[in-house]
């Protein structure tokens, strides 16, 4: 419901509450509004008395003619007292029949000469009341923006001020219809207001009204419609007054205000380019056009900057943004479609420089200056447009666009430097999309980088990482796993989470996962290694700047799976436990204790030792993954041990599996990174190891290499036979020279031959060059060219030499 119908509503049921139609009419009493006259002779004598003098005073002819004017008058002001003749005009206050007095305003006039006097008074204060109202009346008449207008029964203008106003461009002529000055819908909404005010006296104040010109059909005008009606002496209706005050530059300045407050509130609270670019198209339709879209610099929908200067006409620009979306406009209906583009011209390069451009569609397609441009640049059925650039920190990054279409009024000055200034606001939130954009696509690359591959294959385990940022995407995390092949043919498996997101987080997991992965190669065992990454991030913590010491904590847990003995021991730095899936299908969480997160001081770590059946399935995973609900981890751990039992199958590849079980378990807008770490365990076969007790006898070298050969033959491996005779003669020889017993001899065969030598001393064997007079000194150096790489591990009470040789 507009305005009019709003005012006819109110005014219908006014009229039902006030009205009385069958309430008798009185004309006004005591002379109130009348214009008295008297006739005096040149004597101040009464000599004709009218009725309207008689309803002033009360007094007849028969009492008033013949006595001289003065002993009716009851106060007079000491000038006209003191008068020789007769006052051209003045105040006075004058007897009535009741007792009481009245105050008049008079002017008189010389009749027939110098011998009578025309007197015409009337109440002092209706003079006053009509003076001040024609001073009014004469002030709002000279108004350019308000036309008062007197409307007769049938509601033609029957007079009005001026010769132009808000509902003419020129003088009215009486009898005019405001259907003859305005389309028909305008005029009939206005006359209904009126007849409302004409059939149930209620004024009107204030009814808004969109109008538009017979004589300028294309632009809307905004009025602000008062009325009242207007009765004779006897409350008969006689006509309707109006007043008629142009608002438009008032509403259109209202409209401009709400639309800046709209590009404040709604344009920025997105990170996402295109989001943002929506949002600023989005706030423009209705409310500043018909039709509005944002195109962008292809290097923006990157991150990048775009180039300071294009050459030509060639913007590169691609579209990002169509408002309204249901709009129809084939050449702009695909997201990041190539904008053709337009002839290098002047009004290209004020662009360029940042300056907006308002042009008709006609000026448009003469710029464009080829039709099939102008089909792809100017949307059907628009009239006019405005193209904004998106200029931010000295760059253009884009243009806004919005067009006009119907009888809409084409842009003008005001509402050029208005689109400059939405434009410069919704540059600013486009270039923080795009430096987000820009940050977040090197966080992510970071952490790919930083990451191992998805999947891995190893004689140990085939691996599946998969890996699911937060919902807001905001930045990398401190989530990370890992799976490291280790000597002999064993895995660690690592799965991390350092406190906190961003740069500083992703920076902090990457020093880890370097020192877990450098300490490994140790072969320490689980416990031994956490303790002294515990010891490193503390000395990180103490190295950091003031207010980043959150950033170091971290929780890990660290496994390592021998295949060979099919057991495997890990232990947990805060972490949460990993769950087991055998092969058979049951699962469960795997009974650990863990002991603090990384750079606390506490209890020790424990390391725990568990077997694994060939084909069972271990999960490592972070908190993201199980703290999903309000409920916490318990209920979270209790799920993932369900949906791996329901999910893992022996046929089924683990890398799916994972993406499946992070599909099921994690939120579509998940508040913390999730990371899963599969790995689906092999065995070595027991035909593929041997082993041999060394005695405590220098001949035992010789034993060793006899050993070796016969197993190398078995094996099929006679290729190797020479190195591995080689390889086994020096660290047996180093087992019984620097070692203690007990020793053992053992060889494990799979894609590489691996020779280990284990004794009972944690002497560290060190690799030197030997001079060339020396008598030994040579053997580890030996086995480090036979070799493709050789080491040493510490375990309780023993230290174990291994070999590994590649298989042809």
């Amino acid at each position: 419901m507009d305005n009019a119908d709003e005012h006819a509503a109110t005014a219908a049921d006014t009229a039902k509450r006030t009205s009385h139609p069958d309430r008798p009419q009185r004309p006004r009493a005591d002379g109130d509004g009348c214009l008295a006259a008297a006739v005096l002779d040149a004597r101040g004598t009464v000599t004709r008395w009218t009725a309207a003098a008689q309803d002033l005073t009360g007094f007849g002819s028969a009492e008033t003619c013949g006595r001289p004017v003065l002993e009716l008058v009851a106060e007079a002001p000491d000038e006209l007292r003191r008068a020789t003749g007769m006052p051209a005009s003045g105040r006075a206050r004058v007897r009535r029949k009741g007792g009481d007095t009245v105050e008049v305003a008079f002017h008189t006039m010389s009749v027939a000469g110098d011998a009578e006097f025309l007197v015409v008074a009337a109440p002092a204060r209706h003079v006053a009341d009509h003076v001040h109202g024609a001073a009014l009346l004469r002030a709002l008449s000279a108004q350019d923006r308000t036309t008062i207008a007197l409307h007769g029964t049938d509601l033609t203008i029957v007079q009005s001020n001026g010769a132009s106003g808000p509902i003419a461009g020129g003088a009215v002529q009486p009898g005019t219809r405001l259907s003859d000055l305005l389309c028909a819908k305008d005029a009939e909404g206005i006359q209904s207001v009126l007849r409302q005010v004409l059939e149930t006296g209620v004024p009107a104040a204030l009814v808004n009204q969109q109008v538009t010109w017979l004589d300028d059909p294309g632009r809307r005008r905004a009025l602000s419609l008062s009325a009242f009606r207007l009765e004779n002496a006897l409350g008969h209706p006689t006509g309707v007054a109006a007043l008629y005050i142009d608002d438009t530059d008032q509403v259109r300045s209202r409209r401009h205000l709400d639309l800046t407050r709209d590009v404040a509130e709604r344009v920025g609270g997105s990170l996402d380019i295109g989001r943002t670019a929506q949002d600023v198209a989005d706030v423009l339709v209705p409310a500043f056009g018909d039709l509005a879209t944002v195109d962008l610099a292809q290097s923006v929908f990157d991150g990048e900057e775009p180039p300071r200067r294009p050459g030509g006409g060639d913007l590169r620009l691609r579209n990002a943004a169509l408002a309204p979306v249901t709009a129809s406009w084939p050449a702009r209906s695909g997201y990041g479609g190539v904008v053709p583009p337009v002839p290098d011209n002047p009004y290209v390069r004020s662009f360029q420089d940042g300056r907006t451009v308002a042009l008709s569609a006609e000026g448009y397609a003469e710029v464009l200056g080829d039709p099939r441009l102008t089909d792809l640049h100017v949307p059907p059925g628009c009239r006019s447009v405005v193209v904004a650039p998106l200029h931010a920190r000295g760059r253009t990054l884009g243009a806004i666009a919005v067009w006009r279409c119907g009888r809409s009024a084409p842009f003008d000055e005001d509402e050029v430097d208005l689109m400059t200034q939405i434009a410069s606001r919704a540059a600013l939130a486009i270039d923080n999309a795009r430096r987000y954009t820009r940050e977040h696509h090197a966080a992510v690359a970071l952490q790919r980088q930083l990451l191992p591959p998805a999947t891995t294959e190893t004689p140990a385990a085939e691996t599946a990482g998969v890996y699911r940022t937060a919902a807001d995407g905001a930045a990398i995390s401190g989530d990370w796993y890992d799976a490291i092949a280790l000597p002999s043919l064993r895995l660690a498996l690592v799965a991390g989470d350092v406190a906190g997101h961003g740069m500083a987080a992703g920076v902090t997991m990457g020093r880890l996962r370097a020192a877990i992965q450098t300490l490994s190669d140790l072969e320490l065992e689980p416990d031994e290694l956490l303790a002294r990454v515990a010891d490193l991030v503390q000395r990180l913590a103490a190295e950091a700047p003031s207010g980043d010491d959150d950033i170091l904590a971290a929780t890990c847990l660290y496994a390592v799976y021998d295949p060979v003995t099919r057991r495997c021991a890990m232990a947990s730095a805060g972490h949460p436990p990993p769950v087991l899936v055998r092969p058979d299908g049951t699962a469960e969480p795997v009974g650990i204790s863990p002991g603090p997160p990384l750079g606390l001081n506490g209890t020790p770590h424990e390391t725990t030792v568990i077997d694994l059946e060939p084909g069972s399935v271990l999960a490592l995973y972070t908190d993201g993954l199980v703290a999903q609900d309000a409920n916490g981890g318990a209920d979270g751990l209790r799920r993932l041990t369900e949906t791996l039992t329901a999910l893992c199958h022996p046929g089924r590849a683990l890398d799916e599996t994972g993406r499946a079980l992070l599909a099921g378990l994690v939120n579509a807008e998940p508040r913390d990174d999730a990371t899963l770490l599969l790995a689906r365990t092999r065995a070595v076969p027991v035909e593929d190891t041997a082993a041999w007790d060394i005695p405590p006898d220098p001949a035992a070298v010789s034993q060793a290499r006899a050993w070796t050969a016969r197993q190398l033959r078995t094996w099929g491996l006679e290729d190797a036979l020479f190195d591995t005779e080689v390889i086994v003669s020096e660290l047996v020889t180093n087992a019984l020279r620097y070692g203690r017993p007990p020793a053992e001899l053992r060889l494990i065969r799979h894609n590489v031959l691996v020779c280990e030598v284990t004794d009972s001393s944690s002497t560290q064997p060190r690799l030197r060059r030997a001079h060339t007079t020396d008598e030994g000194g040579r053997g580890l150096f030996l086995v480090a060219q036979l070799a493709g790489r050789w080491g040493c591990r510490h375990g309780q009470n023993r230290k174990t030499i291994w070999s590994e040789q590649p298989l042809g």
